[in-house]
Order: C-alpha cells, then structure tokens, then sequence
C-alpha cells in the first residue's frame, strides 16, 4: 500500500509548536531527486520536503535556511577520510544489505541567496540496516577496521553531491538518521544531521534486512536532535520499487 501525502503532513505537523528554530530560519530551496536503482520494496513515497515550514496544522512556503548545527555523534570519522582520496567515493554501501537509496546534497551560501558552494567536501556516515556503524566497536557488534556506509563527495558547480547508499537503520535511543559534515577549503564549516520521514521509515523496517530488527520506537519528536524541529533537516524521500528511491536535502552554511 502506498504511502500518501496527507499521512506525511500528519504525521510530520501533528502537535508541533512554533520552535526557536523554526522562528528564525529562512526558507531552502529545493534540490532535484536522483532516482536510484534498487530491488523491490512494498512502498510508494510521496515527497516531504525539507524546505516546507509547518507550525500547527499549517504549511507555508519556503526560502533559503541555515541548517541547524547538531552534534557529530557518537560514531565520527576517526580515520582522517577528508585527507584520504580513497575515501571520496559515490558508492559507500562496501555490500551492505539494504534498500538502495540515492542521496543528493545541494550545498548552499545562505549569506549570499543561497548560492551554490563549489568544491566543498561533504562527508556522510550512517549506520547499517540493524543499526550498527563502521570504526567503532559497539555492544554485540565490532565495526573496528572497517569503513562501510561512509565517504566523501565534492560539490559540483551546482552546489551538489550524490551518494549511492542504503536507507539507513537505527539503533537506541535515535530516530532514523545520516550524519553530514561539509568542509570548506579544508575546515569544517557544518556539521549536521538529516531526519526522515517516520512512516517511509516504518513502511521499510518492516520488510527484508530490515525486518529481523523491528520497528525503530523514537520519533523525531522525542528525538534529542529532531525534537526541536526537523524543517530544515527532513529529507525529501521519492521513488517507487519501480524506479527506485531518493533523498534529497538543501544544506545551508
């Protein structure tokens, strides 16, 4: 059964508040979803924006936003992949099992309209479908000395960056998540953190690798990243198990 659009507003404008974030921020742009190739899945979602702002029952229109500044997490890179060419990759997956996805950054200027961001480094990290990360060791799973789901892109004149990777997991105490840092001429300029939309999240979890690991039981509300808002931090999630699926999201530095 399809996911439709209504069930998205719901479940992403029910009893929210007007945040400190969502007071301040300017409005994104939107980036173009990459459709990936990828095996079947029951699902059809239907676009959730992350340049849609929501207060209430309410969806107004958008311009350009500074992303949120979030922790990197307990799980960052520890390996110095920004100064290791092996790591600047398209393809992270290293054969991990999970529902293909394409993501596409656009990386944006906010001070001066948004305009693209050339040649930064842009580096993602995200645990597996049963929520385990690469480099570290973790309670019943060691990720030491290996690499998979990260690496790095450099944004094209455009502003932007695509990485083929898998939807990811979850683990404890965090909603369904990637981890994204931007480098400009070699210093960090944002790190921050792209949320998903919880029934696309749901309708996954329930069906192939995914399964065995269940239903992931924190919501972005009660997340401690997303539960001061995700405006600026949803990611747009298209496709079908036809054309496969794609995320997308405007980061503003």
């Amino acid at each position: 059964m399809g996911i439709m659009k209504d069930e998205i507003d719901d479940i992403t404008s029910t009893h929210r508040k007007l945040t400190r974030r969502e007071a301040f921020a300017a409005l994104s742009a939107a980036a173009a979803a990459v459709a990936a190739a990828c095996g079947s899945s029951p699902t059809t979602p239907t676009t959730r924006s992350s340049a849609t702002t929501t207060t209430g029952g309410g969806t107004t229109s958008t311009t350009c936003a500074l992303s949120p500044e979030e922790t990197a997490g307990p799980y960052p890179d520890r390996l110095g992949m920004v100064n290791n060419a092996a790591f600047f990759r398209q393809d992270v997956t290293e054969g991990k099992a999970g529902l293909p996805l394409t993501l596409t950054l656009s990386v944006v200027k906010v001070s001066t309209a948004c305009t693209p961001i050339t040649n930064a480094a842009v580096e993602i990290w995200q645990c597996d479908a049963t929520g385990n990360y690469s480099e570290y060791s973790q309670p019943g799973y060691n990720g030491t000395g290996q690499t998979f789901l990260r690496g790095l892109q450099t944004t094209d004149a455009n502003g932007n960056v695509t990485f083929k990777t898998i939807y990811p997991g979850w683990y404890a105490g965090r909603a369904t998540h990637i981890h994204v840092q931007v480098f400009v001429n070699g210093s960090v300029v944002k790190t921050t953190q792209i949320a998903f939309p919880e029934n696309i999240s749901a309708s996954f979890y329930s069906t192939g690798v995914y399964a065995a690991h269940g239903q992931n039981t924190t919501t972005n509300a009660r997340d401690n990243v997303f539960s001061d808002g995700t405006d600026h931090e949803m990611a747009t999630v298209t496709g079908d198990s036809s054309a496969g699926y794609a995320a997308t999201l405007v980061i503003g530095v």
